[in-house]
């Protein structure tokens, strides 16, 4: 057995050793510590404002506040487009205990659809259980009064108010005003390309058609801002700033709606428009097409089911036949061609033709007729106006061409849009040799040119085209824009806490005025233009006998279906589309018009302008003649249809 060995331990080499281990351990200690302190002395001092923004960014919230929109006015101060509250039922599931019970019990309390239940349940599913999601969108008066009585039975279901755009003319003022719509993809894409996202933030709907859409800028207003302090889970904790949203313009517009509201009883059961305007200022007075839709179904949302329905009505309403639809002028445009023959020196008042009922090119079989089949004898200037002769502007047109006929309609606005403050319009067609060759690539037959002098051929207008031309002609060659802008209205607040609205003018410059050589020629045509209405047995006289006012025009038949040689028109055989429009033009009072009037009347069942649109003319001038019915007392706006209104013919004789 060997001996145990004895270690002696070497204390001083171990003191080192822990010495050393010590240190090092001490210095990794404290370079550890002196890159904590220099990462908080980075976050703390250096990037201070950095990281405090950031923070300030998860802890205060910017949340947009959308403006109220715009009011809309006619020119008597009458309430066309309001802004409505419209109360939508919500619920905060978080405050809600029995959610599905609670649903189930208010749904049968407000007979709420199986449809819109799920849709809830779907949304709620999307949003945060402290976030209001929609059960209802549309309350009824009756459906708030019931919930309120019931509400403390629900708590966490609220009924909540927003302002949404009402129009209470309903279908009178759609093709005119146009509508609110929810903001599409598309219009998103618009306002991002316009750099104007930002401002529609926290709304809902924007400007379709017309007005709301023309004038959008001006009625939407500017986006206000809510600064709000949110805890981590995005909930608002407290308000600390508020920024209160700029409302967008109230607009003042040129349209008298009593003259609207007897264009449509005057339209009542036609497919047809109207426009009727002020010759001294190009204000549009009244402008309706009828049928026409209510755009109330739009700003909550049209369903598929009464949309299909608009789409596929045979007797399209969501046209705007104003300023859209291309009608033939028919011998309402006489005026002007007699005009363009003394301008070109073709005709004088005393040129006269023998009218023996038809016109015949030479050497071609095909024969031109009149209205009147045993014509209408010798006759000039004025007469062929007064009694509508064809065959007078059958040789006037030979004699001018198609291009002297075409270059001086475009100086009256023929085939070129108006400027018309809505958009939309359509440019209708002026032919000539140029425009044919382009469209058809044919060339212009001398044939065409006797069409273009009746007013029918390639030849369309719009009603409002009709309306400017009219103008001109009455202003002697002074040319207006058609608007409907007449003024915008701004909120003024005054210091002692008083508010009132100042008007602000539109301004409008004109184009160049149309320039005669010779200015009687103006009065000559104008002159047979008032003998049309006032002298008997003119084709005017009758639906204007007995009138206050002084009144002037032009009748017009427009042939829309092509008529063989031997064949004659029987408006009771012809197939409803193919049968002739009914035209008239109109102005008062003679020595100094007020107001121009073009109507339209499709596929009439007998007769022509004289018997179908003349009496439209005469209801609108007997109203625009007579006295005021629509008042405005202070916010208070009152309107009605008097009797005296209501009993007007829809349609003389």
């Amino acid at each position: 057995m060997s001996p145990r060995r004895i270690v002696i331990r070497n204390r001083s080499a171990e003191a080192n050793l822990f010495a050393r281990r010590t240190f090092i351990a001490f210095v990794g200690v404290v370079l550890v510590l002196l890159i904590l302190f220099a990462n908080i002395y980075n976050l703390q001092v250096e990037s201070f404002e950095k990281y405090q923004t950031r923070s300030n960014s998860n802890r205060i919230k910017l949340l947009p506040v959308a403006p109220n929109r715009g009011l809309i006015y006619d020119r008597n101060g009458v309430l066309l487009a309001d802004n409505k509250p419209v109360y939508s039922l919500e619920v905060i599931a978080e405050d809600v205990d029995d959610i599905k019970a609670s649903i189930a019990q208010v749904s049968l309390l407000l007979n709420i659809s199986a449809d819109r239940q799920t849709k809830f349940f779907k949304s709620m599913k999307r949003k945060r259980r402290f976030k209001p999601v929609e059960l209802h969108s549309r309350l009824s008066d009756q459906q708030v009064a019931l919930f309120s009585v019931n509400q403390h039975k629900y708590p966490g279901i609220f009924v909540n108010a927003r302002l949404k755009r009402y129009y209470p003319f309903a279908d009178l003022t759609t093709h005119t005003l146009g509508y609110v719509a929810r903001i599409n993809r598309k219009d998103l894409n618009k306002l991002e390309q316009s750099g104007q996202s930002e401002n529609y933030a926290a709304t809902y709907a924007i400007g379709r058609l017309g007005i709301e859409r023309y004038y959008e800028n001006m009625l939407h207003g500017t986006i206000g801002h809510q600064e709000v302090e949110v805890n981590n889970q995005g909930r608002v904790i407290r308000t600390l700033n508020y920024t209160p949203p700029i409302p967008g313009k109230d607009l003042t517009l040129t349209l008298d709606i009593e003259l609207q509201m007897i264009a449509k009883r005057a339209l009542s059961g036609k497919r047809g428009a109207v426009v009727a305007m002020d010759p001294r200022t190009g204000g549009i007075l009244a402008m309706y097409s009828n049928p026409s839709y209510d755009g109330n179904l739009f700003v909550h949302g049209i369903s598929t089911k009464n949309y299909k329905k608009l789409l596929e009505s045979k007797d399209l309403p969501l046209i705007n036949r104003s300023v859209q639809s291309g009608y033939p002028p028919a011998s309402t445009v006489k005026p002007f061609l007699a005009l363009t023959g003394l301008e070109e020196n073709v005709i004088t008042p005393s040129t006269t033709i023998n009218d023996p009922g038809w016109y015949q090119l030479a050497g071609l079989p095909n024969k031109y007729r009149d209205w009147k089949p045993w014509g209408h004898g010798i006759v000039n200037l004025s007469k062929a106006i007064e009694q509508s002769c064809n065959i007078y502007f059958y040789d006037l047109a030979f004699k001018l061409g198609i291009t002297k006929i075409s270059n001086m309609m475009q100086r009256f606005g023929f085939g070129e849009r108006t400027g018309l403050d809505i958009h939309g319009e359509s440019k209708g067609i002026m032919p000539s040799v140029a425009w044919k060759r382009a469209r058809y690539n044919q060339p212009w037959y001398t044939g065409e040119t006797l069409s273009v002098g009746i007013g029918q051929s390639f030849w369309t207008v719009t009603p409002l085209q009709l309306t400017q031309a009219l103008t001109t002609l009455v202003n002697h060659g002074e040319r207006k824009i058609p608007h409907l802008l007449k003024a915008n209205t701004e909120l003024i607040i005054e210091s002692n806490g008083n508010t009132y609205h100042k008007i602000i003018p539109a301004n409008y410059e004109p184009p160049a005025p149309l320039v005669l050589k010779q200015e009687k020629n103006w009065d000559l045509v104008l002159n047979a233009m008032h003998n049309t209405v006032q002298k008997f047995g003119a084709t005017a006289y009758k639906p204007f006998k007995g009138t206050t006012y002084d009144a002037s025009g032009k009748t017009g038949s427009a042939q829309v279906a092509r008529i063989k040689q031997d064949e004659k028109y029987d408006a009771k055989t012809t197939s409803e589309n193919k049968r002739d429009n009914a035209m008239f033009i109109a102005f008062a009072p003679f020595d100094n018009p007020e107001i121009v009037i073009a109507v339209a009347i499709e596929n009439v069942a007998k007769g022509g302008g004289a018997t179908n649109a003349a009496p439209v003319a005469r209801q609108i001038m007997d109203q625009y003649f007579g006295d005021r019915v629509i008042t405005s007392q202070a916010s208070t706006m009152t309107y009605q249809i008097p009797a005296a209104i209501a009993m007007l013919p829809q349609e003389a004789d």
